[in-house]
């Protein structure tokens, strides 16, 4: 069975986190999008938008993105249509955000998070499906609605 692809990418707070998870999740096939030093900064949104292109296009089902706070990603993934980005600190956090939001974007801080809590974060969100229950199903729905709607609501509006 091939392995699940998941690009990884974050600013100048993430090379080492980013490189943790990829060698301690070895059953993932990662594509890392950098940076890939903490020396120089870099723009949070430049690398969030490497990872929510892959998501909104459907050519991944899922990415990681970190910075600092996880914040700066998570907002700038958000943009996109049809990510679902979430900042996550805790593990139940990590699960529900699957189960009940369908995340398709995992957003963490690095430097709110021990490397530890960081992976078993990561290995939950990673496992964890989309109930696709009734309600939560719904509430997709309703979120890729508003997608729409705001979308022609816009293009209304231009000159």
């Amino acid at each position: 069975m091939p392995k699940t692809r998941i690009p990884i990418a974050g600013d100048h707070a993430s090379p080492a986190l980013k490189a943790k998870l990829i060698s301690l999740l070895p059953e993932y096939d990662w594509e890392d999008l950098g940076t890939h030093s903490s020396v120089e900064s870099v723009d949070y949104p430049d690398y969030a938008s490497l990872v929510a292109r892959r998501v909104s296009s459907g050519s991944v089902s899922r990415g990681i993105l970190i910075c600092g706070s996880g914040i700066g990603v998570c907002i700038a993934a958000n943009k996109f249509p049809g990510v679902r980005a979430s900042m996550v600190e805790s593990t139940e956090a990590a699960k529900l955000s699957r189960e009940h939001n369908d995340a398709n974007i995992l957003c963490l801080g690095a430097r709110l998070l021990t490397e530890e809590k960081a992976l078993e974060i990561t290995r939950v969100w990673l496992e964890t499906p989309f109930s696709n229950g009734p309600r939560h199903s719904t509430r997709i729905e309703k979120i890729k609605k508003l997608e729409t709607e705001i979308k022609s609501e816009f293009e209304k509006r231009k000159p």
